[in-house]
């Protein structure tokens, strides 16, 4: 059984993050390397909550080493482009998923 954990304010549960997440941050890599001014050589979603909206915010930790981790926010309009919303910088692996 997958990994899960329930947040309150709208979000699923969160879940463990599998290729079709890692593609959508791959997706949004180097948006977050401009926005940053940082390059990431890892760069892997581990877990992540959606949010169903017009469309589905999904919100992802991706590990980028050295024990840091950064909270994507990526819009998925369903019948168009991706987009990244936001993101959070100096997470560690303990910190929640939660809205933002």
């Amino acid at each position: 059984m997958a990994h899960s954990r329930c947040n309150h304010g709208g979000l699923s549960c969160v879940q463990q993050a599998d290729g079709i997440i890692q593609k959508l941050c791959y997706h949004v890599q180097s948006q977050v390397e401009t926005q940053t001014g940082r390059q990431f050589e890892l760069f892997c979603a581990v877990e992540y909550a959606s949010q169903v909206v017009a469309g589905v915010n999904l919100f992802i930790k991706v590990y980028v080493g050295q024990e840091e981790f950064l909270h994507l926010r990526i819009y998925d309009r369903v019948t168009g482009p991706i987009s990244l919303t936001s993101f959070q910088t100096g997470k560690v692996g303990t910190d929640p998923i939660s809205y933002f």
